[in-house]
């Protein structure tokens, strides 16, 4: 009775205590739900014929978002444990890898994915188990075109980045006869397919070499390629596969300082690039992401970070992609208050994360479907704004993130260097 008639100021403090006290109440039944630490998946291909460069990249990039969350005090009062899984690039291996990722490692969700195929053939696993997943760099529309409840994206849309590359490409004097040489993936069939549907737009005429993940000689291919007397070269393969071909394409008198041409974008690894095309100057390479002079601070902090942890001069598009795919999911398991599988997805339908990126988000899913707006299905799930740009290396042993931006205007930086017209 005492408490009751003391002053109003006293009784609001104990009011607030006792607010204070149910919130601590709360939150140490939701800890005690929780498994410390909290595992998040991490796919990266860290094996031939995966790209091992970019696998290497998105490895570090996640680690350095644990090692940032950890700091800043974990989720959930616990530590975040990012497990890393070798894809090795590999459509056959995705599958499983997943499922030891759930099965074994206890991963209450995943992040990164690289390849396509890997994206495609990991997807099904991980819905099946209602585990969600944020792919940092699978670009196939299927992977979010299937609508499954727990499949996001933070990548563009294949459709989106081989727009980037075929409007780029009819800006190329003259242009009349380009060759794509792809691979025989979920990423590499598609791509050719919507590269040589845009080109057409532009009355170009595309004949398409399809190769194997993982291919390493050319010769007869190349040969090939210089009886089609190509003006322009597009390369859709990924990893080492697009220096191997680039390079034999220079040794052949049809590389990058002959005729114009679109790398793979495992050529923003500049060092790597450098040490296999050391013939690969004025090559176009694609980018995703917006140049370094326009990086908010987050994007600025991870930089410094991943370059004095890797000895890099720049930061990769998909090593951001990546970082921010482990960060995400930190933040809707945060917003969740929980692991289940479920609320991790409602938060993530309504999160509005600042990113290296940018500002991340998803305006279709569950809530509201992308039919609604007169979109496809891809867009389920699926982060709209990317910035895709292209760069071209115009100085030999000249770093990406220092070489111009040559498309498109918003972005543009400099001036293509169009050689053999």
């Amino acid at each position: 009775m005492k408490r009751i008639q003391r002053t109003t100021g006293i009784r609001r403090t104990e009011g607030m205590l006792a607010v204070s006290l149910l919130a601590l109440s709360a939150s140490a039944t939701a800890a005690a739900e929780v498994e410390c630490p909290i595992r998040i998946g991490g796919l990266a291909p860290l094996s031939a014929p995966g790209t091992v460069v970019g696998g290497e990249a998105m490895r570090d990039a996640m680690l350095i978002a644990e090692q940032d969350l950890n700091d800043a005090g974990g989720v959930l009062g616990c530590e975040v444990k990012v497990v890393i899984a070798d894809t090795e690039g590999l459509p056959e291996k995705a599958a499983a890898v997943m499922e030891k990722l759930i099965a074994q490692d206890g991963v209450v969700a995943v992040g990164g994915g690289y390849h396509s195929s890997v994206g495609v053939a990991s997807k099904d696993v991980a819905d099946a188990r209602g585990v969600p997943v944020v792919f940092a760099e699978t670009w196939n529309d299927t992977i979010t075109g299937d609508k499954q409840k727990y499949i996001f994206r933070i990548a563009p849309l294949s459709s989106w980045a081989s727009s980037t590359i075929w409007k780029h490409s009819l800006l190329v004097p003259g242009i009349r006869k380009a060759v794509i040489l792809t691979e025989n993936t979920d990423y590499g069939i598609p791509a050719a397919q919507e590269t040589t549907e845009g080109l057409k737009t532009g009355n170009v005429e595309t004949v398409t070499f399809s190769v194997d993940i993982g291919t390493q000689d050319y010769a007869g291919i190349v040969e090939r390629i210089k009886a089609e007397n190509p003006d322009m070269i597009i390369v859709l393969a990924t990893g080492e596969a697009g220096y191997n071909f680039t390079q034999q394409a220079a040794d052949a008198g049809i590389g990058p300082m002959d005729i114009p041409f679109h790398t793979g974008q495992v050529s923003l690894e500049s060092k790597a690039y450098w040490e296999n095309v050391p013939d690969g100057n004025y090559a176009f390479v694609q980018r995703i992401g917006v140049p370094e002079n326009l990086f908010n601070e987050k994007a600025k902090n991870f930089s410094a970070t991943y370059k004095a942890k890797t000895g890099k001069a720049g930061v990769e598009s998909y090593a951001m992609e990546a970082y921010d795919s482990i960060a995400i999911l930190a933040q809707a398991i945060d917003e969740a208050k929980s692991t289940d599988g479920d609320e991790i997805v409602e938060a993530l339908e309504n999160i509005d994360h600042d990113g290296t990126l940018g500002r991340i988000y998803f305006p279709y899913g569950t809530g509201r479907d992308p039919a609604a707006d007169g979109k496809g299905d891809e867009w389920w799930h699926q982060w709209p704004d990317p910035a895709l740009t292209v760069i071209q290396y115009q100085e030999e042993g000249q770093n990406s993130v220092d070489s111009p931006i040559v498309w498109p205007d918003a972005y543009k930086t400099g001036e293509a260097i169009y050689v053999g017209r």
